[in-house]
């Protein structure tokens, strides 16, 4: 498969270098490492990092900036950042109020952001970890991974943060959010690695993989493939078993990378119509490629039981490359 890049073990070093390029009126580059921070630190509020291998974008230097992120690891493809990496962000995060990580639920990531949060300690920054596991496609809620409601996470705690709440208040609410969130995601193709020329795994015209991470990896089923009402029947069904019916929800439609937007909308509208016939409330729905999976065609579905506060929180002013929120004077 053709790509777009000059050296494959150079891609994310290139990466970095064309975001600031572009970006760099408001977010910096930490020299010698790969964290994006930015350039307004706020004095003495809670700092918010977060990261991981890169492949994920927008994720995560996407969402670094003003209402949501301090600082973004990026590691190589599909890799975690090393410890030192996630300490660079650490400190650059730190206005004297603590640092919380959300972190995704990878052995990788986990392990080497708990080191990076010793050595902080060890440094006099008080800090904390919420770890992400939103993904229902996995039985044991030990080993769920992490995918797109990470992004829902990282915009609560990134407004939480904005207010002025403590550390710990901070914490409380991702947390919160954690607990009452799931998603489940589909691929209608394999992504394929810059250093490869094959896809991770292959699919005939008429198959889909169901539950898939956001690594490349194969799901936990595979399926005929099914029109979009059907796929948002299946998601829905599966998101919403752990969760209250009669609750108030936010729907994220989740673009894997190679989706188009035209077809994304299509898949919207199919759950809005999956959740009315249910009689579940939608509050809000976000469409778009949140946290891709490189070149991979498929979609995740998100849905956030949500109250007021969380409700507030994700209507509060945000401004990053991404995501742009005016605020809701309600």
């Amino acid at each position: 498969m053709k790509k777009l890049m000059n050296d494959s073990e150079q891609i994310v070093e290139e990466f970095l270098q064309g975001f600031i390029t572009v970006h760099g009126d408001s977010l910096t580059r930490i020299n010698g490492t790969n964290v994006i921070t930015r350039i307004d630190k706020v004095a003495t509020k809670v700092g918010i990092i977060s990261g991981g291998g890169s492949g994920h974008e927008p994720a995560h230097a996407g969402y670094v900036g003003p209402g949501m992120l301090d600082a973004a690891v990026a590691g190589e493809v599909f890799t975690s950042p090393g410890a030192d990496q996630f300490l660079a962000a650490i400190q650059a995060a730190d206005s004297g109020s603590g640092v919380l990580l959300v972190i995704k639920n990878y052995n990788g990531d986990v392990m080497n952001a708990e080191m990076a949060q010793e050595m902080a300690e060890a440094e006099g920054i008080q800090t904390e970890m919420i770890i992400v596991n939103d993904d229902v496609a996995v039985d044991d809620p030990a080993k769920r991974r992490g995918i797109a409601g990470t992004v829902l996470v990282h915009k609560i705690t990134g407004a939480a943060a904005e207010a002025g709440k403590s550390l710990a208040e901070v914490k409380q609410l991702g947390e919160k959010a954690i607990q009452k969130m799931r998603s489940m995601s589909v691929a209608l193709s394999a992504c394929t690695l810059p250093s490869s020329s094959k896809p991770s795994f292959s699919l005939a015209t008429d198959e889909m993989e169901v539950g898939i991470g956001i690594h490349g990896e194969q799901g936990m089923e595979r399926r005929e493939v099914m029109r979009s009402a059907e796929i948002a029947q299946l998601l829905t069904e599966h998101t919403l078993e752990e969760l209250d019916e009669n609750g108030s929800y936010v729907a994220l439609i989740n673009g894997m990378g190679s989706t188009p937007l035209l077809e994304q909308y299509v898949f919207a509208k199919d759950v809005q119509e999956q959740l009315e016939k249910r009689k579940v409330t939608l509050k809000k729905m976000y469409v778009g490629d949140y946290m891709t999976s490189l070149d991979m065609a498929g979609v995740s579905l998100t849905l956030l039981t949500v109250d007021d506060e969380l409700l507030q929180l994700l209507h509060a002013r945000a401004k990053t490359t991404t995501w742009t929120e005016a605020g809701n004077d309600d």
